[in-house]
């Protein structure tokens, strides 16, 4: 598998940059606000979104339930068959025929309600990444001037969450970034995004100087105190189970890797938008999303939240082989280190063979930083900011603690757990820390935010640094 199989090609570099999304965990997080009277016929609402989890029910963008005004009920969502779906309180309005599977890359959708206008089939309309989608299991208009149950006076919104049942259940899981509602009016996606000239890849554009109406609202989730502003200045939203650590900056103009669910072989739990991976009913392993190109040099860091069970960090040179279980370190062209070892000490591990060092199992809540060089074939480990062997990232060393994968062609980040009666847990860094990450270390292009100084040459994991680097 290549790395333009697996790399999400969804972000560019240079134009208008989008700083922050927020991160949502599919179980209780999620935003609202009370609608005053506007328009329920004619309205757009837009957000880009990246996916941290399939599912077996429903993730809601938007939803209002307005039972108390005779108003019935509309949801926005991804639902079963990780389609699109508009659905009202009897009816479903349409559900995509193409499905939504990609857990790596940011999805801009767009859906642009005009009831009033005569053509039945231009009431609703769905975008997806600038392009209408036309094709649908399911298709049926509203009549013409029909209220839908959005700018319903005196009822809630939520944003990411169901409000049939008061916001508490089918939550959005994963990440969101420029989310913006506007009240009265049906908008194209070029009003919230456009091709790029150069790479023909659809990119987000200033929203600001749009016209929100009475509810309408912009979501930019700058501040994280305060995750729920309207960046118009009006409309502000109330943030339920969000804390300031649920700001990220993986965006839809910098994606950065996470953890690939697909990937996820035997047991093992994901969490905090694929950055938490906590072992369960058995040994367990998964790559991450994005390749490490060749000759390109790479940095992340893990915090080993339990490390009570074998832990191995590093890559393999074949992306998810077989679609089997691989335990770290264990076969033919892989390199990694374990903080925790086999026995009382960590090991590491050079093409599936296992070395033991002399230090001790790694303690809980440590930093590890790994600095992939796959120019020369090496990997440095650092335990809370000192590299092992006192290697030295900057400077081909030769005790690097792994090597000898050479550099000439991609690998792929590879973790796996062992499971214990206290489960083993690693929180990962790529650049958008999970964690109240205080280093405020960044790489010479000024991403990511690392607790260790990036070495020289290295960089985060991310779209922007693949364009310039791989």
């Amino acid at each position: 598998m290549t790395a333009q199989t697996i790399l999400p090609a969804n972000s560019v570099t240079g134009g208008f940059d989008v700083d922050n999304s927020v991160r949502l965990d599919g179980t209780s997080a999620y935003l609202k606000f009370t609608s005053s009277a506007g328009n329920r016929r004619t309205w757009t609402y837009s957000t880009w979104v990246k996916r941290s989890k399939l599912t077996n029910d429903k993730q809601n963008f938007i939803s209002s339930y307005a039972a108390q005004n005779d108003a019935g009920y509309t949801g926005f969502r991804f639902q079963e068959g990780e389609v699109i779906n508009l659905t009202g309180w009897s009816t479903d309005w349409f559900t995509t025929t193409r499905v939504f599977r990609d857990l790596s890359a940011w999805y801009h959708i767009v859906l642009a309600v005009d009831t009033t206008n005569a053509t039945a089939g231009n009431r609703l309309r769905l975008y997806v990444n600038g392009v209408e989608e036309t094709s649908f299991s399911q298709s049926n208009n509203p009549d013409e001037n029909e209220d839908l149950a959005i700018n319903v006076d005196g009822e809630v919104t939520y944003i990411a969450s169901e409000a049939y049942t008061s916001g508490g259940s089918r939550w959005f899981n994963g990440y969101i970034a420029e989310t913006v509602l506007i009240d009265g009016l049906q908008l194209t996606p070029s009003s919230f995004g456009e091709f790029d000239s150069d790479s023909g890849i659809w990119k987000p554009k200033d929203v600001s100087g749009l016209t929100r109406g009475t509810n309408g609202f912009y979501l930019d989730f700058k501040d994280s105190s305060n995750l729920g502003n309207d960046a118009f200045g009006d409309t502000d939203l109330t943030e339920v189970n969000l804390a300031a650590t649920d700001q990220s900056t993986d965006t839809c103009t910098n994606n950065f890797c996470t953890l690939n669910p697909l990937t996820k072989r035997a047991g093992g739990t994901l969490t905090e938008g694929n950055l938490q991976y906590t072992a369960s009913t058995s040994d367990s392993s998964i790559f991450g999303t994005m390749a490490i190109p060749p000759g390109m040099k790479v940095y992340f860091e893990v915090k080993l939240v339990s490390n009570t069970a074998q832990n191995a960090i590093g890559i393999h040179n074949v992306y998810d082989p077989g679609g089997t279980f691989v335990k770290g370190g264990s076969v033919s062209g892989m390199y990694s280190f374990k903080p925790r070892g086999a026995s009382s000490v960590t090991q590491y591990f050079n093409n599936g063979s296992a070395t033991n060092h002399s230090i001790d199992n790694v303690a809980n809540d440590t930093i590890i930083g790994v600095a992939v060089d796959n120019a020369n074939g090496q990997i440095h480990y650092s335990i809370a900011g000192t590299y092992i062997n006192s290697s030295d990232p900057t400077d081909n060393n030769p005790v690097a603690l792994v090597t000898g994968f050479g550099g000439a062609s991609e690998q792929y980040l590879h973790f796996s757990l062992d499971t214990t009666s206290t489960q083993p847990s690693n929180q990962f860094n790529f650049g958008s820390p999970p964690y109240s990450e205080s280093g405020g270390e960044s790489d010479a292009d000024g991403h990511g935010n690392f607790n260790q100084a990036v070495p020289s040459g290295y960089f985060a994991l991310c779209t922007k640094n693949l364009a310039e680097y791989g």
